[in-house]
């Protein structure tokens, strides 16, 4: 693998506080607004804040899949639910905090404290994680789901 790489995205802006971020790498072009907590911030559009929080979130999974398939863990499901906390510091916005709730769920009880292992070294080994200032904290939960054999 390459020692750099280059993620090239291009933004235009529509009207008001919104604007289109595409990339030509990728098909999709995504709405891109001011939140709503801020003047004139628009509703149901994703946000600098929402990109921030979903870049941290799907680099622990993207971690997480290389992590697991490098350690042969066979997991049923991987979902998580990420929340980032906004606050003021020193006069200026900061994402201060990040919490990553990854459930995992797995058919083996025996692998529980392996698979917790695995995603907290992939929490670890996330490079948006590691390239950002806010604290990343991170609880799994792990669900054992044997399926009984007949």
């Amino acid at each position: 693998m390459a020692e750099h790489h280059k993620y090239q995205v291009d933004l235009i802006w529509k009207a008001d506080r919104k604007g289109e971020v595409s990339s030509p790498e990728l098909t999709d072009t995504i709405e891109t607004a001011t939140p709503p907590d801020f003047p004139k911030g628009m509703p149901k559009i994703w946000s600098p804040e929402h990109f921030l929080v979903a870049a941290v979130e799907s680099c622990l999974m993207t971690t997480f899949l290389a992590i697991a398939e490098n350690s042969k863990l066979d997991f049923i499901s991987f979902r998580s639910k990420a929340i980032g906390k906004l606050d003021k510091v020193d006069g200026k916005w900061q994402m201060t905090e990040i919490l990553l709730n990854p459930i995992l769920e797995i058919a083996d009880r025996v692998n529980a404290d392996r698979a917790k292992h695995i995603l907290e070294k992939s929490e670890k080994a996330c490079l948006i994680s590691n390239s950002i200032k806010s604290k990343i904290i991170l609880q799994p939960e792990i669900i054992i789901n044997a399926i009984e054999k007949a």
